[in-house]
């Protein structure tokens, strides 16, 4: 890995996964950061017809001072590596589909719940949706790096995308949980939404998806301008990627039009 890179792992894994090993493995290959699917903390389970069904997947959902996020901030810490956890977050009312962003200190330096849940089918229906999105600056062996966050359908809407490049984000990462390769028209719809929210908002974009046969896997990677850095198959894996941030940052630069818009 380059030194002005920041290196991305992307744990294409079910949630029966093996937090601290995976932790590890990513540390010793060089990431900077570990990025899980969306909803690890019941693997973006549905919930059972009924009241009673709902009423128990809702009982489940994960305070962020709570046990789950705990293993994840001792991963974090014991490898040295931050660490994007998801989990379905005890909320007031309703649950929230959230992400958190775990430093290598073991510290939350940013919290996204879902702004566009997918309100029109079982789990989600039962989900309050986020309002805002925010950046949070992240220490590398490269650097400080603008870290930004989206999960799932929140990158098929530009806004989500605009704020987070209004708020100077360098890399976003986006924890994802459905099946988007095989459409008829387009092939990798998921692939092509990526490639051109990067290019029209010049930041980088690595997406964490489910593998085979929850989903359909192909977890991938993109650079500021939506060139494709890397992709999974339908395995489960450990992706890695690598951003150039000379380059992003010139890009930025150059660019300067579309981060001013």
């Amino acid at each position: 890995m380059m030194g002005d890179s920041i290196r991305v792992a992307l744990a294409q894994v079910m949630p029966d996964a093996d937090i601290a090993a995976l932790a590890a493995q990513s540390a010793a290959g060089g990431a900077d950061v570990l990025v899980f699917p969306e909803m690890f903390s019941n693997g973006y389970s549905r919930y059972e017809d009924g009241d009673h069904g709902k009423a128990a997947w809702i009982a489940a959902a994960e305070p962020l001072d709570g046990a789950f996020v705990e293993r994840f901030r001792e991963a974090a810490i014991k490898h040295g590596i931050a660490i994007v956890a998801t989990l379905l977050e005890t909320g007031t009312e309703k649950p929230f589909n959230a992400a958190i962003l775990i430093d290598r200190k073991g510290d939350i330096v940013l919290h996204q719940r879902k702004r566009h849940i997918c309100f029109f089918d079982n789990p989600e229906d039962a989900c309050a949706a986020g309002d805002r999105s925010e950046v949070a600056i992240l220490e590398t062996a490269a650097g400080s790096v603008a870290i930004g966050l989206m999960i799932c359908m929140d990158r098929e809407f530009p806004q989500v995308a605009t704020d987070l490049m209004r708020a100077g984000a360098e890399v976003i990462l986006v924890p994802n949980s459905c099946r988007l390769v095989c459409d008829p028209e387009v092939e990798d719809v998921r692939l092509a939404g990526t490639r051109a929210t990067a290019y029209q908002t010049v930041t980088c974009l690595a997406v964490a998806n489910y593998p085979s046969p929850k989903d359909d896997g192909h977890s991938c990677a993109v650079d500021e301008l939506g060139r494709v850095v890397a992709t999974a198959s339908e395995e489960p894996c450990l992706l890695i990627a690598d951003f150039d941030l000379t380059r992003l940052r010139h890009s930025q630069k150059q660019e300067w039009f579309r981060r001013k818009r």
